[in-house]
């Protein structure tokens, strides 16, 4: 099995694929709530933006943000206020419940409805403070988070991102969720997440350059592969 494992192998994910409001879909948007709590993914998501981070950021650009939850509690885990998020998926699925929820944080939201490589070629020179990608990284080919990189580079201080960990652990994992009731969706997209996703420094050596540049690549918790690319100068 681990033999299977050497390479990143990727699948489209089921979940991409349905309508946002097809019953299956709801349902696996629910399951990630879990597997998020499960992986401690804010929790590691917040650490790693508290290490990098030292000034409190004014504007954050999030990848693949979904229904807003993740970030949410990423949010409640920062002492930072007054922060502009701005929240890129192609489907706006934030709530006007989760909307006040970051306004009580003092977080503003900018829900973004538009193909992340499609939005990024047409939003100028528009720069952030930070970064942040949950669970996304791993739906592309290198090819495609090389063009990723290279954008990003020109527009923010600092990308933190939060992977499945390719290993023999996660995937034993992803069979796992059954046991606490997930959808035939999201048992699919688990183990093709987990195919698909990052060990060793795969993501460094796909960063466009390392001058002026400080990365940190490696597995954090049982599950997670956490990578955190900061300029320097």
């Amino acid at each position: 099995m681990s033999a299977d494992l050497d390479q990143r192998h990727i699948v489209p994910e089921i979940l991409d694929a349905l309508p946002s409001d097809d019953a299956r879909a709801v349902g696996s948007r629910r399951d990630l709530v879990w597997i998020n709590a499960l992986m401690l993914q804010s929790r590691i998501m917040a650490g790693l933006l508290n290490r990098h981070v030292l000034t409190p950021p004014k504007r954050i650009l999030e990848l693949g943000s979904g229904d807003g939850a993740f970030m949410l509690a990423v949010a409640r885990r920062s002492a930072w206020r007054d922060v502009e998020l701005v929240m890129v998926d192609q489907a706006d699925l934030l709530t006007d419940a989760r909307r006040a929820d970051f306004a009580k944080l003092g977080w503003r939201v900018e829900p973004v409805v538009a193909d992340l490589f499609a939005w990024l070629a047409q939003s100028g020179t528009a720069a952030f403070d930070v970064t942040c990608a949950n669970l996304v990284l791993h739906h592309f080919s290198d090819a495609a988070l090389r063009r990723l990189f290279a954008s990003l580079r020109e527009r923010t201080s600092i990308l933190v991102a939060t992977e499945p960990r390719r290993n023999v652990v996660g995937l034993g994992g992803s069979s796992m969720l059954r046991l606490i009731g997930v959808n035939d969706v999201t048992m699919h997209d688990a183990a093709a997440s987990v195919r698909a996703g990052f060990a060793g420094n795969e993501l460094t050596r796909l960063w466009p350059t390392t001058d002026g540049m400080r990365f940190e690549e490696r597995r954090l918790g049982l599950f997670t592969h956490a990578f955190a690319a900061e300029r320097t100068r």
